[in-house]
């Protein structure tokens, strides 16, 4: 007996959706019975290619009725729209990151998941990479004590000028919503909410056209505080090579640096540093470590393991790994960052969701690729939200 297969619609056919569309053709528990893009150009041949047929409408492949999940992969602004049209029919969606650009979208998105029996999952690939899971089973198992730093340094983004010119909508408020924060961070910004939680405030210095002739955000340093009193300092940037991937973790049992694809290094306290610091007799000690070496490898199932999942959770109840619920985590915590820069102060979380919508607003209609489509203009940004 063939094993059944989940038939999915993939709306979006650009870098991403076109990958996926590769992807799923060789999953056993899915496969892609139409595909949808408002640019005609990218249908070219597909339906003798794959024997799928395709539209150029969302809505006309929605009431087709063809698909019983679409994965959704057009540029950011649209998967709020398209998403809640998606969840309106009645369809499981899977939506690629960010699943919206502000905090309010992602509210709106949301609300209209209202038949739990649907599922609704979030493309959060980094999800299924080993060294996070284990990172993520120790801090639940109390393994580094009580958090203490966070330091992400994630600058391996580099991304040329051309690479900004290879579509309109790329690097601008109106298209991305944002730059590097918006595009390329979405992952870590993700595993910064799933692994630590979300901070109470943060403070960013944010640069906006620095190493690129763009009007968004290509180079960030953040500082985090969290509820518990733990500290965090999270660097990004599209300017810097070669760049660094280094997520260094410490608690009070010691502490975690996941570096490259190979394994986990652990510095291990044989006693918690604060209960140490509390109770020795001497000046200048430190508690005795263990250094250990947690042998994890690979980047783990990446996009093919999410899909699978969502396959599985379709067709057997399988556990969401991403639901796309918690994906407003680390879009507030983006649009937390962009307003630090913008207004050079703390923001405290949950932020407002709608002063950040309206500067977002502004920000659009002060652009220079849409200024001619918007009646209304903001003189002064900063001092008016």
């Amino acid at each position: 007996m063939s094993q059944k297969k989940v038939k999915l619609a993939i709306i979006g056919l650009g870098n991403m959706g076109s990958a996926h569309l590769n992807t799923v053709n060789n999953m056993p528990n899915m496969d892609v019975v139409a595909v949808c893009d408002n640019d005609p150009k990218r249908l070219e041949g597909i339906t003798e290619k794959y024997e799928i047929p395709t539209f150029e409408c969302h809505k006309e492949l929605l009431a087709s009725g063809i698909a019983e999940a679409i994965l959704i992969c057009t540029p950011h602004y649209d998967h709020t729209s398209i998403g809640i049209d998606v969840l309106n029919a009645g369809i499981h969606v899977i939506v690629e990151k960010p699943i919206s650009v502000h905090k309010n979208d992602c509210e709106k998105l949301i609300a209209a998941h209202t038949n739990k029996d649907q599922v609704f999952a979030a493309m959060f690939n980094q999800r299924t990479n080993p060294h996070y899971i284990k990172l993520k089973a120790m801090l639940e198992k109390g393994e580094l004590g009580e958090l203490r730093r966070v330091n992400w340094i994630i600058t391996d983004w580099f991304r040329t000028a051309q690479y900004y010119k290879s579509g309109g909508w790329r690097a601008t408020w109106s298209g991305e919503g944002g730059g590097v924060l918006m595009n390329q961070c979405p992952h870590q910004l993700d595993l910064m909410t799933w692994l630590f939680g979300v901070p109470s405030s943060v403070r960013a210095d944010v640069n906006f056209g620095k190493y690129h002739d763009i009007e968004v955000e290509d180079d960030v340093t953040a500082f985090l505080t969290y509820p518990c009193g733990a500290t965090g300092v999270f660097i990004t940037t599209t300017g810097e090579a070669p760049g660094t991937n280094r997520l260094e973790v410490v608690g009070t049992q010691g502490k975690v640096v996941i570096e490259g694809s190979d394994g986990i290094k652990f510095i291990r306290n044989e006693e918690d540093s604060q209960v140490f610091c509390d109770t020795t007799d001497q000046g200048f000690a430190t508690p005795s470590i263990w250094n250990v070496d947690i042998p994890v490898r690979g980047s783990g199932k990446q996009h093919l393991g999410i899909l699978e999942n969502f396959a599985d959770v379709i067709l057997n109840g399988a556990d969401l790994i991403a639901p796309a619920e918690e994906g407003i985590n680390s879009v507030e915590l983006a649009n937390a960052m962009i307003y630090s820069g913008l207004k050079n102060e703390t923001v405290s979380f949950p932020i407002d969701g709608d002063a950040y919508e309206a500067m977002l607003k502004g920000l659009i209609a002060n652009s220079t690729h849409v200024k001619e489509t918007v009646e209304t203009k903001v003189a002064d940004l900063a001092n008016t939200y």
